[in-house]
């Protein structure tokens, strides 16, 4: 009989520990950090205006209906920007009094400069956003005008 108490102690401790230890794996927490990248998509119905000045009293007309659509962080701002195309490095060929206003939610108004490009639009987050660009060239000068111009969305 001496020899079953030591061995039922061991097999009791052995038992114990292989159920602590079952316990200590099966309870855990894992951490896990995904970083989605932002997508943009942009079409527009022209990159080139088409202006017919007939006076120099009114301003000729021009629109570009677009459909914008980010997938970004939430919160993250995303841009819409338009700037004019130089004709191989050369001078921009139009009248410096190019100005847009924008319809449609997040889109804005300004003016076309050769400094840069201008916001057309902001918005904040993913989703897709419709809308139309309107252009107004005035130019004391009469006659048809075509000025080629880019359009950027870009979201951090």
């Amino acid at each position: 009989m001496r020899y079953l108490a030591p061995a039922g102690v061991v097999a009791g401790l052995l038992t114990l520990a292989v159920n602590a230890s079952a316990a200590e794996t099966a309870c855990g927490s894992v951490t896990v950090v995904a970083t989605l990248s932002s997508r943009t998509t942009l079409r527009v119905s022209a990159d080139l205006l088409q202006f017919d000045v007939t006076s120099s009293e009114s301003p000729a007309t021009a629109a570009v209906d677009f459909l914008a659509a980010a997938r970004t962080q939430a919160g993250a701002q995303v841009l819409l920007s338009i700037e004019p195309v130089r004709a191989s490095g050369g001078p921009l060929l139009f009248d410096p009094s190019l100005s847009f206003t924008g319809e449609g939610e997040g889109t804005t108004f300004g003016s076309l400069e050769v400094a840069g490009p201008a916001i057309a639009g902001r918005w904040t987050g993913s989703g897709v956003r419709r809308g139309r660009l309107l252009f107004a060239l005035r130019s004391a000068t009469t006659g048809t005008f075509s000025v080629p111009i880019r359009f950027v969305l870009s979201a951090p």
